[in-house]
């Protein structure tokens, strides 16, 4: 793999710095309508199950609490110190647990597990391990050599023998939030977290047998410079955890309200913040990072990194997985379930998602059932997400299309990035260069029916950088 300097370009970088889905789905969130209920979502699994092959599930769990806000954040979150209402949640989710697995065939293995938040370690280990047990009695899991287990921790509110209990729970990969290890960025943000706290639980993780350690960064943040993020990540490589994500902060206040909290003047400049990514994207490359896609890089023996150089890679709301072809359950609020050519959402709001409880219903807020038109446009987006390239044959081989017919208006929508030189085009396909690589979002963007229909804008979305 070429040096992943030669990803930034920052004139490029500039010029393309413009809002665009992260395209963890295609179509995006924001196509999803209410006319998809529960009726939907019962067919729709309904229909999953006569494959004559059955397909793997994948289980996302949503667990909403933190006991603090942290400014930055942007995801579904309650912020109390009240553990009651993680047990009050419990009792719920459990009920939802056991009216989902009811949709599913009892062939079919459940092969990856991840709870997300807001901060799953809200609950304590014992509560979690309880959540494993309930799942296990529900759905059958697969031998544990193929099974993913992975939780996001919050260093903050675990200690090493607590990670103990986790991997006796069944948990194997562990996301660790970091953000940034300057004070004065963390006084910023509301989010103090000690150096020796966090690596003390990523030895932790090692020493009871996880799999893979990823940890989180943001570039971006209020009070941070070069000096200090290059402290962040020196630190940070140190550890050599499995994966890294870098992410761009997205400063969206009139969006989400905790984002208020932090001064615009405390900001770097878009200047400074291409200099923060370049900084991350050269010193991951020195330390022999490779880089997958949308800001996550993982070294060279890592399932991730395998997986992408076999073809294997795949998308979703978790992020990059290798579980390619299997249907995503998502439970708890807020949480997105992808189940054959459909999408659903469970309400976000808490007392909607309760109220459905309560009343014995799956908790469909709203969702979409792709077309055909859908399907080839995700495969596509699919393929460049994950793999940055594209084979037209192939891909018109598993559509029946004639890809550079159905695809002209892409195809011309891309010759000005052919121009720029983040892509090359020829007769049998298509290849994102080194350049392209940090902007695939911008290349998936051409082949997006939704955001063309609107006229190329995408004001709901983060910017691109």
């Amino acid at each position: 793999m070429a040096s992943l300097s030669s990803l930034f370009d920052p004139e490029l970088l500039r010029r393309y710095d413009v809002p665009g889905p992260r395209y963890t789905s295609y179509p995006t969130a924001p196509q999803f309508t209410p006319g998809f209920g529960e009726a939907d979502l019962r067919a729709v699994a309904a229909a999953s199950n006569g494959d004559p092959i059955p397909r793997p599930i994948s289980l996302y769990l949503h667990v909403p609490f933190c006991t603090s806000p942290c400014f930055y954040c942007g995801c579904n979150r309650i912020i109390t110190r009240d553990k009651a209402r993680g047990t009050a949640y419990l009792t719920r989710l459990y009920r939802e647990i056991g009216m989902a697995s009811e949709l599913f065939d009892r062939d079919r293995d459940v092969e990856q597990v991840h709870f997300g938040g807001g901060t799953p370690n809200f609950l304590d280990p014992l509560q979690i391990a309880e959540v494993m047990d309930v799942l296990r009695r529900h759905f059958h899991f697969a031998p544990g050599a193929r099974m993913d287990c992975s939780i996001e921790l919050d260093p903050r509110f675990i200690t090493p023998a607590e990670v103990g209990e986790l991997a006796a729970a069944g948990f194997n990969r562990a996301s660790l939030g970091v953000q940034d290890f300057d004070p004065a960025v963390q006084e910023a943000v509301n989010r103090v977290q000690g150096v020796a706290q966090t690596l003390g639980i990523i030895d932790a993780c090692r020493a009871h047998g996880f799999r893979s350690v990823n940890v989180d960064l943001i570039y971006g943040l209020p009070k941070q410079t070069l000096e200090g993020f290059s402290r962040t990540l020196d630190i940070t490589l140190q550890a050599r955890p499995d994966r890294l994500a870098i992410y761009g902060y997205a400063h969206l206040p009139d969006i989400f309200r905790p984002q208020q909290r932090i001064r615009a003047e405390d900001l770097p400049s878009p200047e400074q913040k291409l200099g923060l990514l370049r900084l991350a994207i050269e010193k991951l490359g020195q330390a022999g990072y490779e880089y997958i896609g949308m800001d996550h890089f993982a070294l060279p023996t890592d399932e991730l990194a395998r997986a992408q150089r076999e073809g294997g890679l795949h998308r979703n709301f978790m992020g990059y997985t290798t579980h390619a072809e299997s249907d995503l359950v998502g439970l708890g609020v807020s949480a997105i379930s992808h189940i054959g050519a459909s999408f659903s959402q469970n309400p976000r709001d808490i007392a909607g998602w309760e109220q459905a409880i309560d009343e014995g219903r799956l908790p469909v807020w709203r969702g979409m059932r792709m077309d055909e038109d859908d399907v080839v446009r995700a495969d596509v987006i699919q393929q460049l997400m994950c793999h940055g390239r594209l084979d037209f044959d192939a891909i018109g081989r598993r559509h029946v299309i004639d890809f550079r017919e159905y695809f002209a208006d892409a195809l011309a929508r891309l010759r000005p990035l052919q121009a720029d030189g983040l892509v090359e085009v020829d007769g049998s396909g298509l290849r994102a260069t080194m350049r392209g690589r940090l902007l695939l979002r911008i290349i998936a963007m051409c082949f997006d029916r939704y955001l063309t229909a609107a006229g190329g804008s995408a004001p709901l979305y983060s910017r691109t950088v």
